[in-house]
């Protein structure tokens, strides 16, 4: 049968999502984890694959198996061989059909900056930093330019191996929340950091560097040159997942900080 799993992990435990030589992919730990909880070889398909140092909040993932247990033993079984910065949230047995990356609707990131003169030391590796206060105006104005569907091939990694850089980012927005800057963006999928390359425009906007009609300029250009360099991982969380209702996935647990006031 075709099991479905949510997951949350710290990213900076990791090397990333996918799985690595050296087994230090949050994909290595959570097939070892069911391996040992089945007895059998498993092998797990993402929804997406974050970088190394990227955090996710509402992973979900799927893996075929003989093995027959409860839902809430895939979710304490599991986890009892899994390392303490991943932990498996909910489970639930799918249609053979169902996958994991090709069944979602789209997937929302979201950026956690402090814009603040001292880097933080408790959020450390959970938010990024920037050295001072940025403007939320022209951000927003910046960021009103990228939404929609566009060739992103100026905020796309040179190793990228998506098959064409257009993207339709349905929802593009930033929130000032207690301390920080929360970004927020939805799309049908992203290419190879996409959200970080966004996110290092957007500062150079809010710090004055550039001005919010810039962004554009960049996003026509389809020049990666252009653009300002990727930005730091510490911030960035897959923060859902969205699939057709009828499907009846569980809920994630909620996070405060990654759910943003509604615009």
């Amino acid at each position: 049968m075709r099991i479905a799993l949510g997951l949350e992990y710290d990213g900076t435990a990791f090397c990333g999502w996918q799985t690595q030589p050296g087994g230090c992919g949050v994909q290595d730990h959570l097939q070892a984890a069911l391996a040992r909880f089945t007895a059998a070889s498993v092998e797990v398909t993402a929804a997406g694959r974050t970088d190394a140092g990227v955090h996710a909040s509402a992973q979900v993932v799927h893996f075929d198996t003989e093995a027959r247990r409860e839902a809430f033993a895939w979710v304490r079984g599991t986890n009892a061989h899994l390392d303490a910065s991943a932990r498996v949230l909910w489970s639930a047995e799918v249609a053979p059909e169902f996958h994991a990356r090709y069944s979602a609707l789209s997937r929302t990131y979201r950026y956690l900056l402090l814009d603040d003169g001292v880097a933080p030391a408790i959020l450390r590796g959970r938010v990024g930093w920037y050295h001072r206060p940025l403007e939320l105006g022209p951000m927003r104005e910046a960021l009103a330019l990228v939404a929609g569907e566009h060739d992103f091939s100026a905020f796309r990694d040179a190793q990228c191996q998506a098959k064409s850089p257009i993207r339709n980012l349905g929802e593009a927005r930033v929130e000032r929340v207690g301390a920080l800057l929360v970004f927020t963006f939805r799309a049908n999928a992203f290419l190879h950091h996409m959200v970080r390359n966004l996110v290092g425009s957007l500062v150079y906007v809010g710090a004055g560097r550039q001005p919010g009609a810039w962004l554009g300029e960049v996003l026509a250009s389809r020049d990666r040159r252009l653009a300002a360099p990727t930005f730091m991982p510490d911030g960035l969380y897959l923060a859902s997942v969205e699939y057709d209702p009828a499907l009846r996935l569980p809920a994630f647990r909620r996070h405060p900080l990654l759910e943003p006031p509604s615009p």
